[in-house]
């Protein structure tokens, strides 16, 4: 863990580093990027399934976890500043990408926007913004506070209609991916992210992103329905898209089922 100051603002940083041994050849590093809210140590599950020889970096973006607030609102372009400056430096050119929830539409606009910092490019669980609606307005309407995060009386009354898959009858399996570890940040940290992707959208260049792709949706995700990964995988060329049985938190809650499906896409030919 560490902290990288880039452009005046400070970022949280973790890093997990494969071993590096006689006959491993050196691989690109992984960063992942959250979804809305929740801090790098919500998706410890998944980098611990992950191939160990790979380096995993992963931030807590501005105002989100132990990242302090920046000076005011921002969008995903000056975002996407940020995280190649952070990049640059922890001494990397470039990396695999892989976003999950509000995290996926950051990596739709970073590897549209910094295509040579971006290898291969992993979507999970996201859509890419109007004219794709997403879920129905008593779901969205959940969204729009981090209660869920803070409570967790009312993340059991919500979890099944809100994340879907195992959440539908293990609450606790959605709270723990959202609770245990979980560093919350202020909440206007959580406003500041809301207001980043409002408004956006990246249909328009999804039929331009060259980077290959992976698509991971789940077939019972309330807050993004199957249909838009589908429509995705016809939008971007090199792409290809794995349907799992799960929900919203699937990456997070069957971490050691679908670890091996991006291992496998990462180091691909």
């Amino acid at each position: 863990m560490q902290s990288v100051a880039v452009r005046g603002q400070r970022l949280r940083v973790a890093i997990t580093s494969g071993p590096n041994g006689p006959g491993r050849e050196p691989r690109i590093p992984l960063l992942l990027i959250n979804g809305i809210g929740a801090s790098l140590e919500a998706l410890e599950p998944f980098v611990t399934a992950l191939d160990g020889a790979v380096e995993v970096i992963r931030f807590d973006p501005p105002g989100v976890g132990g990242s302090p607030l920046p000076p005011g609102p921002y969008r995903f372009t000056g975002l996407g500043r940020l995280i190649a400056g952070m990049l640059t430096e922890l001494g990397h050119d470039q990396a695999d990408v892989l976003g999950i929830s509000w995290g996926g539409a950051v990596a739709q606009h970073f590897a549209a926007f910094h295509r040579d910092r971006c290898r291969r490019l992993v979507l999970v669980a996201t859509a890419a913004g109007p004219p794709m609606m997403l879920a129905r307005p008593a779901v969205l309407a959940r969204l729009m506070t981090p209660r869920r995060y803070l409570d967790r009386a009312y993340l059991e009354r919500v979890a099944g209609n809100l994340y879907g898959g195992s959440a539908r009858t293990d609450w606790a399996t959605a709270s723990t991916a959202l609770h245990e570890g979980q560093r919350n940040g202020p909440s206007r940290g959580y406003y500041y992210q809301l207001g980043a992707v409002a408004g956006w959208t990246g249909v328009p260049f999804l039929p331009w992103l060259r980077q290959p792709t992976l698509i991971l949706a789940g077939d019972d995700d309330p807050i993004i329905p199957l249909a838009y990964a589908r429509l995705m995988h016809r939008l971007i060329r090199d792409s290809r898209l794995h349907v799992y049985p799960g929900g919203h938190l699937g990456l997070l809650t069957e971490a050691a089922g679908l670890a091996p499906v991006v291992d496998g896409f990462l180091a691909g030919p």
